[in-house]
């Protein structure tokens, strides 16, 4: 019995089954961290967000329009959204909206596991915490739902890159 042969695609093909044209800013699937570490986790968040058809939403820190030029590798216009200086209040803002779904992810009681997280079917952010102490108190208050990924290693929790990435391609539908 011989393997079956892989034929990989080009990128000609691949950008012939994608959508002709990158998108505006669509609005529906925002994933947001709101308190940034690493300047290179966001630059890959953003890179995620293209391929998941997402915005990005960030606080309009020093470094961060230096480390979102930077993370930029596809050199296209990207969709961000400013928090301001103040992310609870953003978020408060964001939920006051009828359409709008605020998703944290965080190791909370009543968390939903990721493989349970159903596609977003309205306009729905993701929020990710800091990457060593997680969503403040004050900040869980402005949650409608708390998804948890769940790791059966030694580590508590995955840098914010990785586990945005995974939420978004969970709310897209793309897994």
């Amino acid at each position: 019995m011989s393997a079956p042969q892989v034929r990989t695609r080009s990128r000609k093909d691949l950008r012939r089954q994608r959508r002709r044209r990158s998108h505006a800013c669509w609005d529906h699937l925002l994933v947001a961290p709101l308190w940034p570490m690493h300047n290179v986790n966001l630059g890959t968040l953003l890179r995620t967000c293209d391929a998941a058809g997402a915005c990005l939403a960030v606080p309009k820190l020093p470094w961060v329009p230096d480390a979102l030029a930077r993370g930029n590798t596809l050199r296209t216009r990207s969709c961000v959204h400013w928090t301001g200086h103040n992310p609870v209040q953003w978020l408060a803002d964001q939920r006051q909206r009828d359409d709008t779904t605020v998703l944290g992810v965080e190791l909370a009681e009543d968390a939903v596991r990721l493989a349970d997280l159903p596609p977003a079917r309205s306009r729905t952010i993701a929020v990710l915490g800091h990457e060593q102490t997680g969503i403040p108190p004050e900040a869980l208050d402005q949650l409608d739902q708390v998804v948890e990924i769940p790791m059966i290693g030694t580590g508590a929790s995955l840098n914010v890159a990785v586990a945005g990435s995974l939420v978004l391609y969970r709310l897209a539908g793309l897994s």
